[in-house]
């Protein structure tokens, strides 16, 4: 390269950086049914999230779910929501783990940090091509979900290729994997959940351990989720010993289909009619608090508990950005930086 190419090449991008890209799943931009109709459209045409994309499905999906369910699930998300920011609180969670780790890494100057959603906004494609105009030329994608599942890692990487195929010169991408059995976020969990029992005025019998769901033949197709969930929920009853015993479930299911058993909401509605009074609910999959957590467990099963005869119900937040998961989130981006910085 000659000294004027080499002169022109570094006026446009100046110094080398390296970014950081955290990735949650998405939120709808307002929590009415409009917001919730663009949302859902974009997570439910994702043939990574409904793998049969057909005729059959864009029918279901435009003439029924999209017409039916965004105003029911507007009326969820305006039970959680934020509105001093006007924003879902996943959003303002996500927020926060970015601004905390980008302190938290202050010292590594040349390290960009931001965040997006897979679905809904920031989008990846934003993100991504505002790390670019940073001069970010290497960037760590760190998709935000402790299990791999195609339906949640997969789709990230997928949506981040999308974006550099438009790109004729490209930054070099890393994905971190899945952290499932890191003892960082075991640990992180245990002291979490064990700091949260010590507040409450009850102790529990059960700790029911919910995982999102999925369609049983995803897993039958060779999905890891289903087991890496498992080794989670293992590790975890090891260092939770000798705490109430714990019981593995999957919550929000969706359609007709056989999705991971046992299911969230009819363990605890046994539980209560099985003579079991005090439970609590951990969601070790979510790293953020989101509809699922906040309203799917904090609130509607908390009900069904209670409709059938439990008493005293505890739904424990997610590691979020405090303290315990802004240290698993560091760990994890510095580990997997080695080299880059």
């Amino acid at each position: 390269m000659t000294d004027a190419a080499s002169d022109t090449l570094s006026a446009r991008t100046g110094p080398a950086r390296v970014g950081v890209l955290l990735v949650n799943l998405g939120t709808p931009d307002s929590a009415d049914a409009n917001g919730v109709r663009v949302y859902l459209k974009e997570f439910l045409s994702d043939p990574r999230v409904i793998e049969n994309q057909g005729l059959f499905w864009k029918l279901v999906l435009n003439g029924i779910i999209l017409r039916t369910r965004p105003a029911r699930k507007a009326k969820d998300y305006q039970k959680i929501w934020n509105n001093a920011a006007n924003e879902s609180p996943l959003k303002t969670i996500s927020r926060g783990q970015s601004d905390k780790l980008a302190a938290a890494i202050a010292d590594h100057d040349h390290v960009v940090v931001d965040w997006a959603m897979r679905y809904g906004n920031p989008s990846i494609r934003s993100r991504v091509e505002a790390l670019v105009a940073q001069n970010c030329d290497r960037i760590l994608v760190v998709p935000l979900y402790p299990q791999y599942s195609a339906a949640t890692s997969a789709t990230v990487c997928d949506e981040v290729f999308r974006v550099l195929a438009g790109m004729r010169s490209q930054p070099t991408i890393r994905v971190s994997p899945p952290y499932f059995d890191e003892p960082f976020y075991i640990d992180a969990l245990a002291s979490s959940i064990k700091a949260h029992l010590a507040t409450l005025p009850f102790e529990p019998e059960v700790i029911v351990v919910s995982f999102h769901g999925m369609p049983q033949k995803y897993i039958d197709k060779g999905d890891p989720y289903q087991a890496q969930c498992v080794v989670t929920t293992d590790k975890l009853r090891e260092q939770l010993e000798p705490e109430p015993s714990l019981l593995l479930t999957f919550q929000s299911r969706f359609g007709f289909a056989q999705w991971l058993q046992p299911y969230t909401d009819k363990t605890v509605a046994k539980l209560a009619k099985d003579g079991v009074r005090r439970i609590a609910v951990v969601t070790p999959g979510f790293s953020a608090d989101c509809l699922e957590t906040l309203e799917e467990i904090a609130q509607e099963n908390a009900e069904i508990f209670r409709h059938n005869g439990g008493e005293q119900f505890a739904a424990v937040p997610c590691l979020n950005d405090g303290d315990a998961g802004m240290d698993v989130i560091r760990q994890l981006v510095l580990r997997e930086l080695q080299g880059w910085i």
